[in-house]
């Protein structure tokens, strides 16, 4: 069989990785713009075409829908052959589809629902006011953080003791009482549903054994970005018989702020010790110059696997360096330099503006709109997320599963019918005391007569609307099941009655829920649809829901954060706000593990440039209301001179704007100093300077100690010792 087709086009790196021994687990770091994707599809075809293993002995793991299907499509057309029953998904996914499989042994009724973010907020907020908790004093967000987060680490509340303090004890006393909200309403959080499949794992010897047995390789995208649970999942699922291939990349870990551990990547050879470690270093997406300051910035960071990123394209054009006056000298700067581009012929969509805050977004906005230029805050509400569309989705999920508490206050008056605050409140009394769901409540309310006759009837009707649609929709197919429940339900009438684009928005939405849920139920096959279309197309809008990018793209400059930068690419990229407190953020500045993880998310939004990166910073900036003076961020003093090119404002700058990290720091004629210098202090000990403010005796120099964390220290009085 000639499999040449599998490595024609591959680099020495990539080939390595392909090819790599198929009885050793192994760890690709994959630097920006180095085919990581290309090589997991083609480890893929390798592993089928060469090595004979059956696709249904291979999974692979992803962070996205979007991922996992451009990987399964590019498998496809490399193997020419269809990948039905192939098992590639995102975390979330394979594991909902094994607890799909497996709901009893789970501790799950057959069909449970997924709550996405906002259903479990509204959760949340209802147990509030079942446990007489005041929202100011216990904010549904931070306890909806805390959850998860526990989860994402997999603990469980009885695994968190009594709490140190009375705070603790009472976040993990809401902790339990939610947990058993959701076991009684048959329903499960988006984090939950790593942790319950981890669960089911230890819990369940036998089925652990199943799925061992027939996974001998698996791959994993992004591994950067692993939580302590997908790792702790993989590792079980692992044993010691299948191999992990994992992609990824450490100087790309931007988010152990929402549990991604770079620690997981950092420690897999230590906890694989025979795995093969394969760099990919050769960069398709950059030019020389921007490559040289991504390298520049991220060998700032200890702690680092290494790797130094490269291309065979050449050196390009310098980047630019602008220096504002203030955001609005800034955002003029920016925009002007757009619109000349697009007047030389270039598409506005190729343009990208990054930044670290969204705050920073809003004087962007104004230049653009100012000057006629389309542009869109990449990252936008997806459909799934939109209010009509989960008030239809709550209804489809409440005839599904009645004690679905969270869908039922969401339509129990939407649109209005005559159920208010005082009726809900009764409900939910009945429901606690009684420990029912509040379908069950409404019931017991009903039969006891402690409504008035006009509260009665309402309720009864409601209960008979959703019975009678439950019943309508069981022999109709899964578009037509939705037509019907926004027909019966009046939401297509209630926003056919109002005026406004607004309205006719919402409508047209509505429309296309029936249209995906016709699609969708074409699309699916039957080995993937273990229960009915319904609850499949159900927990499909969660999983969509649960993504937080958007790919509707159009011929409009791009804006957006950092974080939501990563994994595009654009020909041109300004990166704006680089000051001191802005990025890297103030709140990371002085702690070392958060300041790594700016400089690698300044590294994230460097690479993410094609053809000719500019950088900007304001002498000002108003922030909150307020004017700030900042000095440039320490990340354009850490970038080589010579891949530079700054451009001067028409007026005379207030300072300097670009040092290099050897400039001297002069306090007198005795003493001087240079960034990145050792020194030692009397107190303090051994350190490193990183940053420094003013001239003179009374300039304050930031040291990095060893032992005693950043300070802030006068000069004159540091008596600083260089080493």
């Amino acid at each position: 069989m000639d499999v040449s087709h599998i490595l024609d086009g591959l680099n020495d790196a990539q080939r390595n990785a392909v090819t790599a021994p198929v009885d050793r687990h192994g760890l690709i770091l994959a630097g920006a713009g180095s085919g990581k994707t290309r090589v997991l599809v083609h480890r893929i075809a390798y592993l089928v075409e060469v090595e004979n293993i059956s696709p249904y002995r291979i999974l692979a793991v992803t962070f996205t829908n979007k991922a996992a299907s451009e990987m399964r499509q590019r498998a496809e057309q490399l193997l020419e052959r269809i990948g039905a029953g192939w098992w590639m998904g995102t975390f979330h996914g394979i594991a909902h589809r094994i607890l799909r499989q497996h709901a009893s042994a789970a501790n799950l009724p057959e069909g449970f629902q997924i709550l996405d973010s906002e259903d479990q907020l509204r959760t949340i907020r209802r147990l509030l006011k079942i446990l007489e908790l005041d929202e100011s004093r216990w904010p549904p967000r931070q306890i909806q953080s805390y959850i998860n987060s526990k989860k994402d680490e997999g603990l469980r509340p009885h695994a968190l003791g009594q709490g140190s303090d009375p705070f603790q004890r009472k976040m993990i006393d809401i902790y339990h009482h939610y947990e058993d909200h959701c076991q009684r309403a048959g329903v499960i959080d988006f984090a939950e549903i790593l942790l319950r499949a981890h669960e089911l794992w230890l819990n369940q010897p036998d089925i652990l054994a199943e799925y061992q047995q027939r996974f001998s390789h698996i791959l994993v995208d992004e591994f950067q970005d692993t939580n302590r649970i997908q790792y702790a999942w993989l590792r079980v699922l692992a044993g010691h018989q299948a191999k992990l291939f994992v992609v990824g990349d450490d100087d790309q870990s931007i988010y152990g702020w929402r549990g991604a551990r770079i620690e997981n990547i950092q420690q897999f050879p230590r906890d694989y010790s025979e795995s093969l470690t394969v760099r990919l270093e050769q960069n398709y997406r950059s030019t020389g110059n921007i490559l040289r300051a991504a390298n520049a910035i991220i060998q700032n960071n200890v702690e680092r696997l290494g790797k130094e990123l490269w291309t065979s394209a050449g050196e390009g054009v310098p980047l630019d360096l602008y220096a504002a006056f203030n955001e609005v000298d800034e955002a003029r700067f920016v925009v002007s330099r757009i619109q000349q581009k697009v007047a030389e012929g270039h598409q506005r969509q190729e343009f990208a503006v990054l930044y670290r805050s969204n705050a920073q977004s809003r004087v962007l906005e104004e230049a653009l709109l100012q000057a006629g230029v389309p542009y869109r805050v990449y990252g936008g509400m997806r459909f799934f997320e939109r209010a009509e569309i989960k008030d239809a989705l709550a209804y489809l999920r409440l005839i599904k599963n009645r004690d679905d508490d969270g869908a039922l206050e969401r339509v129990i008056n939407t649109p209005t019918r005559g159920i208010g605050e005082k009726t809900l409140n009764t409900i939910r009394q009945q429901a606690r005391a009684q420990q029912y769901s509040l379908w069950q409540a409404i019931a017991a309310v009903l039969e006891t007569n402690q409504l008035t006759t006009r509260a009665a009837g309402a309720l009864s009707a409601f209960m008979h609307l959703i019975n009678q649609m439950d019943e309508e929709a069981r022999s109709l197919t899964l578009g037509a099941s939705v037509a019907l429940v926004l027909e019966s339900s009046t939401l297509f009438d209630f926003y056919k009655h109002q005026r406004g684009e607004k309205a006719q928005s919402k409508l047209e939405n509505l429309e296309e829920l029936v249209a995906a849920a016709e699609q969708f139920g074409t699309e699916i096959s039957e080995e993937e649809l273990p229960l009915d279309p319904l609850t499949e197309f159900l927990s499909h809008a969660a999983l969509e829901a649960g993504e937080a990018q958007s790919d509707d793209w159009e011929d409009a400059v791009q804006l957006m954060t950092l974080h939501s930068a990563k994994g595009l690419e654009f020909p041109f990229v300004f990166l704006c706000g680089l000051e001191e407190g802005l990025f890297p953020h103030a709140m990371s500045a002085e702690d070392p593990l958060r300041l790594a993880e700016e400089r690698r998310l300044c590294y994230v939004g460097i690479t993410r440039a094609m053809q000719q990166l500019t950088l900007s910073h304001a002498e000002s900036r108003r922030i909150y209301g307020k004017e700030v003076f900042s000095r440039p961020s320490r990340f354009i003093r850490e970038l080589p001179t010579e891949c530079i090119q700054e451009i001067r404002a028409q007026a005379k700058m207030s300072r300097p704007v670009y040092r290099s990290s050897q400039e001297a720091i002069v306090v007198d004629k005795q003493q001087e100093y240079s960034l990145g210098q050792g020194v030692f202090h009397q107190k303090f000990g051994e350190g490193v300077i990183l940053n420094y403010e003013g001239e003179g005796a009374r300039a304050r120099i930031q040291v990095q100690f060893k032992s005693a964390g950043s300070k802030w220290l006068i000069a004159e009085y540091a008596n600083l010792q260089a080493i």
